[in-house]
């Protein structure tokens, strides 16, 4: 599997996983959605709302590669997010709808990504300001890594409310081959 098509099935894991994330909290009352449960962003809710912003915040990044990928168009008109914390969706069936929008963007877009986009270094400021240059194929997997990461975090979260998700891992989505 080339680089490329790799970036295409973490876009696929990523929409895959998000909808069963969000099938499960969405199953729980808005109080057992918002409670604190001393996560690193409190709630469900505010753990769902950093990945929306961290995912705003890399693909207006995204957005600057010289490729000018037609698919990040949309990103580039949102505002950019005020804090990694910022709560853009206090309503979680809201922040579901704007999840399936970017995860549909984020599908189209790595659709869009050529072998040779990969080895280009990325200019861009971190969330302090201070400026950075580095591999863009190394961006994308730190992009979906922070993902998973928060996601994970979604899953215990929704553990302790007494939900099971089920399966999360990517090798479901791996396809077999013969030996």
């Amino acid at each position: 599997m080339g680089r490329s098509q790799h970036v295409r099935l973490m876009a696929q894991y990523n929409q895959w996983i998000n909808a069963k994330v969000y099938q499960a909290a969405l199953g729980l009352p808005e109080a057992e959605q918002v409670a604190d449960r001393k996560a690193f962003f409190g709630s469900l809710l505010g753990t769902l709302n950093h990945l929306v912003v961290g995912d705003t915040i890399w693909l207006q990044r995204f957005a600057n590669h010289p490729a000018d990928y037609a698919a990040l168009a949309p990103v580039r008109d949102l505002p950019a997010p005020a804090g990694l914390g910022q709560i853009l969706f206090a309503d979680l069936r809201a922040l579901y709808a704007h999840r399936q929008w970017l995860d549909r963007l984020i599908l189209d877009w790595a659709a869009s990504i050529g072998e040779a986009d990969l080895d280009h270094l990325l200019a861009y400021r971190n969330s302090k300001g201070v400026p950075a240059q580095k591999p863009f194929f190394s961006l994308l997997m730190h992009f979906f890594n922070h993902q998973s990461h928060h996601r994970g975090q979604v899953t215990t979260l929704l553990a302790q409310a007494g939900v099971d998700v089920g399966v999360t891992d990517l090798l479901a989505l791996i396809a077999d081959r013969p030996g």
